[in-house]
């Protein structure tokens, strides 16, 4: 005995569906007044900006950032240019640690192929180092190219192990090329005397000299902002789009459960290796733009110091988001001028890098730092993202928030 079915009910079926479709496409604007998230679509729900809280929000802050150089001052916009470059090399890590779920401490050595790529191809040559002149347009897609093709010969080494041994290699890769930086003096100049970074020259027009729009004079300094500002909204953007992808969702399976994601069709070493590729092409771009920031590229500074940089603002701002790096990014690179301005209330502080007994602004914000990672990771593993979220939630169940 055969068992069928009716079809008749399977129509119906599927009229229902169709009817609950539309029904639920068709919720009536005053219905969905004042309740923003209410989504009647997958597409919205899934949206960058899917309230026009958030929409709101981002407008608003990209109009203070535009608007920000032309009433701050120099030494302040070159500041908010670090904190942009800053932010695009922990949006990188992010995608890599916070998203895949790799630990690396080898961050600092992609951020200085990034530097040195884009100094060899779009510098000047002199008899002591390589450079070849070359547009803006050319050097600064290199400085990512490199590091990407790089980190592709790494991730398979790295996609081994995880954890400790993971965190072990991409230190022992940081070691390496730190000696790499030190030794290869036409390329980098060597220890203790660097090289100039890349020329300003994006398709034919030098951008280093001093422009006059309207009433205002457009100096390099403003510029170079601009130009962080606009690749830090593009690669944030991207990067943003990447991690609601499929793509974004096999980093957090393999996050979560590496071998659960591999049961359920997830190639590892294709996901490790692509995590990898991603995080060293942001690293790159952050490391072209930071030796234009600085104005000068020495071997000393891609150290395991600024490796941890890069991992204080992928924890304090906030792991597996792309608002945290931001947020990282700012609080990272301001925060050293905040302790400078007020280093002379703190009695064992010393403004100056004299020793006199005391700790040093750097000495003092390494140890702030470290103080925050641990509090972070113990009390709140989202960072400061993550801090904002229970602020924000608080307000909107408020009076039922408890």
């Amino acid at each position: 005995m055969s068992t069928t079915t009716s079809p008749g009910l399977n129509l119906s079926g599927r009229l229902g569906a169709g009817a609950a479709r539309d029904e639920a496409a068709s919720v009536p604007r005053k219905v969905r007044w004042g309740r923003p998230r209410l989504y009647t679509k997958y597409s919205k729900d899934q949206a960058i900006w899917n309230t026009p809280a958030k929409l709101w929000w981002t407008v608003g802050l990209i109009v203070l950032a535009v608007l920000a150089p032309f009433f701050l001052s120099r030494d302040l916009t070159v500041l908010l240019s670090l904190a942009c470059v800053y932010a695009i090399g922990g949006i990188g890590l992010n995608l890599l640690t916070g998203y895949a779920g790799q630990v690396s401490l080898g961050h600092a050595f992609f951020v200085g192929v990034g530097a040195y790529t884009a100094a060899v191809f779009g510098g000047d040559a002199t008899g002591r180092v390589w450079g070849l002149g070359w547009d803006m347009a050319l050097w600064l897609p290199l400085a990512a190219i490199v590091p990407a093709i790089i980190g592709f010969l790494v991730a398979p080494l790295a996609a081994r192990v995880r954890g400790l041994y993971l965190a072990t290699l991409t230190l022992a890769l940081l070691m390496l090329g730190d000696h790499l930086f030190r030794e290869w003096r036409a390329v980098t100049g060597g220890s203790g005397v660097g090289r100039a970074p890349a020329n300003l020259t994006l398709f034919g027009v030098d951008l280093s000299t001093s422009y006059r729009i309207g009433g205002y004079v457009l100096t390099q300094q403003v510029t170079v902002y601009f130009i962080c500002l606009v690749l830090l909204i593009v690669l944030a953007v991207a990067a943003r789009n990447i991690a609601r992808s499929r793509i974004g969702r096999s980093f957090a399976a393999v996050r979560d459960r590496d071998i659960a994601a591999e049961v359920m069709g997830i190639g590892l070493q294709r996901t490790k290796t692509l995590a990898f590729v991603l995080s060293s092409a942001y690293a790159g771009i952050c490391g072209a733009l930071l030796a234009v920031v600085v104005g000068r590229i020495s071997a000393d500074r891609w150290n395991l110091l600024l490796s941890i940089d890069f991992l204080a603002i992928v924890l304090i701002g906030g792991m597996a988001t792309i608002s945290g790096s931001l947020i990282g990014a700012c609080f990272v690179v301001l925060l050293p001028r905040v302790i400078d301005e007020f280093s002379h209330l703190i009695p064992f502080l010393s403004a100056s890098g004299v020793t006199g007994g005391g700790l040093t602004v750097d000495e003092f914000k390494a140890i702030v730092f470290g103080l925050l990672i641990v509090l972070f990771i113990i009390v709140e593993p989202r960072g400061l993202f993550g801090l904002w979220m229970r602020i924000r939630n608080y307000f909107k169940a408020w009076p039922f928030s408890r």
